[in-house]
């Protein structure tokens, strides 16, 4: 009787989304990270219809106005609208931190999973490096990086990749070197599958439920390293609406306008609680569905 490989035996399970989100919210503390999570990820998608002023519209005779039902998070010293400002901000966060994680977690698997399963001087020469960069804490790696190519949009997402990129890869190495050494990748290897299929049908279905945990987790660090960077104003310019730059911004102004600080920063901090809360459900979600 033929072996059957792992690809097999997944192909048999479907996949029910509904199932998956009743997963997520069966616990109150996954239920409130997945809700804030698609609270603001509606705010990215729909924030110039949500806003109702432009992210640097100076309203005229409205600046340093305490919140209101005109204005709910108040302006700021300019006169720009705060709740503006924090919805349409969303996108930015979302569009870098977002964009950035996913290459690097692309990046990361294909490197993770030749190098776990390819071996090889030339997988010794990356991981070193790897290792090299993870040496560093991730902010102080960020700031080296952009003191040398300079602050911009593109450079933040560069850094993201950079920074990220090692930490995915050593994740997806040590399960490709467990997974790789099971009964069904030598039973496939015996029939003579190429290492393309063995790598992509039968072990990275294997690494899918811890990397996209690690993803989930890399995209929260992700949205701190871009609002940590704005905050130092090394990462994206004025007059864009990021929420860090804003917090910057604001601080210099407390006793004028406090709220023109609380609600960015209440904003950094309940998406990256949200996405940590989801991330534990997303590991539960995953446990059930590999049973």
């Amino acid at each position: 009787m033929a072996p059957i490989s792992s690809s097999a035996v997944r192909s048999k399970r479907s996949f029910r989304p509904l199932r998956s989100l009743g997963i997520l919210y069966a616990r109150p503390s996954s239920a409130v990270g997945t809700t804030l999570v698609l609270i603001f990820l509606a705010m990215a998608l729909l924030g110039p219809w949500i806003a109702p002023y432009s992210a640097t519209q100076q309203i005229a005779g409205a600046a340093r106005q305490a919140p209101s039902l005109d204005h709910p998070f108040g302006t700021d010293r300019l006169g720009r609208d705060v709740f503006s400002r924090v919805v349409i901000g969303a996108r930015d966060i979302f569009a870098l931190a977002g964009a950035g994680t996913l290459a690097a977690v692309i990046l990361g698997t294909l490197a993770g999973l030749l190098g776990g399963y390819v071996g090889g001087w030339g997988e010794e020469i990356l991981f070193r490096l790897f290792d090299s960069l993870l040496a560093l804490p991730a902010l102080l790696l960020a700031l080296l990086l952009l003191g040398t190519i300079g602050p911009s949009r593109s450079s933040v997402l560069a850094v993201i990749v950079i920074v990220y990129t090692p930490i995915v890869a050593r994740v997806v190495r040590s399960v490709v070197l467990d997974v790789k050494t099971k009964g069904f990748i030598e039973a496939a290897r015996m029939q003579g599958e190429s290492t393309g299929y063995l790598l992509v049908r039968e072990i990275l279905p294997s690494v899918l439920p811890a990397l996209a945990v690690e993803a989930a987790l890399r995209f929260s660090y992700a949205i701190f390293l871009v609002a940590s960077l704005g905050f130092l104003g090394v990462g994206v310019q004025p007059p864009s609406p990021d929420w860090g730059l804003m917090v910057r911004e604001a601080r210099n102004y407390f006793e004028l306008t406090p709220w023109a600080l609380y609600f960015p920063a209440a904003a950094i901090s309940l998406l990256v609680i949200g996405v940590n809360l989801m991330a534990d459900g997303l590991k539960r979600v995953l446990q059930v569905g590999d049973r």
